[in-house]
């Protein structure tokens, strides 16, 4: 009969600027004193978070916690879902945005993090699924999308959310609209659109934000945020206003919540998934998988 439970410890030590700084120690020491012996694990290359949980979190694994970015988190959480296993997750974000942290409250303190995961009840979170890939807050395209996963790791470690606006600034002079055809379970939508998103969070980025009266994170939908191309300035001063004033029912920003997605588009854009490059196909569809992630935080 095991004394201990096991916690299995995912720690992307390239993520973010804060790991650095990060008293690992008092961290083990917090899962220690709440019954728990931890099994750490280093994410080396893109993809190792994935692969850690699937050689590591086997039976005798009661809780895999991971520390990093939101796209550390996506990995382990992909791991999870191909092996099928559906017990409880922790999240520290370590990272350089932690949108996701952020909307689930989670202290940027990792101790005072790991302390909350460990007093915690696990909650049940809906996932997104894209073209067969799980992600959990955000699949986006467009203007400043590619930011996420183009800038280099070194940039966002330094400048956090501004990398990401320098980055997406460089984009604009370059910047082709995309004419899309969206298909969903509350209508269709057709136009030219400058940024698209499907997601479940309050923010994007640290750019974008959403109204918290308009997200659930457990309500079965996800939002999808639809910006039309700007043609000229006054355009654009018009977008820029509805975003800041978090207005999301106007001519140019819409906001719907949807179940389904089938978005076709001939130019076949690139994708971000919780800040991790999708590449693109000229006809894409999501869905929404509820209650699929269990999360204590």
């Amino acid at each position: 009969m095991r004394i201990y439970k096991r916690l299995l410890f995912i720690i992307n030590p390239n993520a973010g600027m804060r790991h650095r700084e990060s008293p690992l120690t008092e961290i083990i020491m917090a899962f220690t004193d709440h019954g728990y012996e931890t099994l750490i694990c280093f994410t080396r290359v893109k993809g190792d978070g994935k692969v850690l949980v699937e050689e590591h979190a086997d039976d005798d694994i009661d809780l895999v916690v991971c520390m990093g970015g939101d796209g550390t988190l996506n990995e382990v959480i992909a791991g999870c879902r191909k092996i099928g296993w559906n017990r409880p997750i922790g999240y520290i974000p370590a990272g350089s945005t932690n949108d996701f942290a952020a909307s689930l409250g989670i202290p940027g303190d990792t101790v005072l993090a790991a302390s909350r995961i460990m007093e915690s009840e696990a909650k049940e979170l809906d996932l997104g699924c894209f073209n067969g890939r799980s992600f959990v807050y955000t699949a986006s395209c467009g203007l400043f999308a590619s930011a996420s996963f183009e800038t280099p790791q070194m940039a966002k470690n330094l400048l956090g959310h501004f990398a990401y606006i320098i980055e997406g600034m460089r984009d604009i002079s370059k910047f082709t609209p995309y004419e899309m055809t969206i298909t969903t379970d509350v209508g269709t939508f057709s136009g030219n659109y400058g940024f698209v998103s499907i997601c479940n969070t309050f923010s994007l980025g640290g750019v974008m934000t959403l109204d918290r009266d308009m997200v659930d994170l457990s309500d079965g939908y996800f939002e999808l945020l639809l910006i039309t191309a700007p043609k000229d300035i006054v355009q654009l001063n018009t977008i820029t206003k509805a975003l800041l004033e978090q207005n999301y029912d106007t001519p140019l920003v819409k906001v719907y919540k949807v179940k389904n997605v089938k978005i076709e588009c001939e130019d076949a854009p690139n994708w971000s998934l919780d800040g991790e490059y999708e590449q693109g196909r000229e006809v894409c569809e999501f869905s929404v998988l509820p209650a699929a992630l269990h999360m204590k935080y």
